[in-house]
């Protein structure tokens, strides 16, 4: 089991404008002609042929950790996030209509995250999706790996993938490159050294 992070990021390393908006980061989602498969029917992915088996393997994630902001900006990707994956929430403020979402938990750490997310994905990696988790948890020695899809364009300013880490610096292996189009694929190994 790994436990890794992915985001899609700016040139400058920021993974949504200052209002959460992703139009300029997500165009590589719909970039290619090869049908990715995903859990949500609202959500359709279409990429080139090595993205499509990058994120193909995302797909096969056991659980899924986020923030309390990101699930409320996606209302809970109406209980089936893309990756089919269960979801735990990281909140010290459960919602009142929790039952809403039967297939997500919360919990109120990052490192109960974690742990809740293992227990639910058995064998099967977790990713985190979530800027501000995915900090806590690579400064807790959480994260196994951390992958990026750096897309083409600068922002200039907006949500930073990794902002405000305690633990700095975090040091990589050499990463694994998957060239596609509208994206360049990143995945760095955490050094434990």
């Amino acid at each position: 089991m790994t436990v890794f992070t992915h985001m899609t990021m700016s040139l400058d390393g920021f993974i949504a404008d200052p209002d959460d908006g992703i139009e300029e980061l997500f165009g590589w989602y719909g970039a290619g002609d090869v049908a990715v498969p995903s859990a949500n029917e609202g959500v359709s992915l279409s990429v080139d042929e090595r993205s499509a088996e990058m994120l193909a393997s995302y797909m096969t994630a056991g659980a899924l950790v986020c923030g309390r902001r990101l699930f409320d900006l996606t209302d809970g990707w109406g209980d089936q996030h893309p990756v089919g994956a269960p979801v735990v929430v990281v909140t010290h403020r459960p919602p009142e209509d929790a039952d809403r979402w039967p297939r997500t938990t919360f919990v109120d750490s990052v490192e109960a995250a974690i742990e809740r997310a293992k227990d639910v994905a058995g064998d099967r990696n977790v990713t985190i999706a979530s800027a501000d988790i995915a900090a806590q948890a690579l400064d807790l020695g959480l994260v196994d790996e951390v992958h990026v899809s750096l897309v083409p364009v600068l922002m200039g300013e907006g949500i930073p993938y990794f902002a405000r880490l305690g633990a700095a610096p975090h040091r990589f292996e050499d990463p694994t490159v998957v060239e596609g189009k509208r994206a360049t694929h990143l995945a760095y190994r955490v050094r434990r050294d």
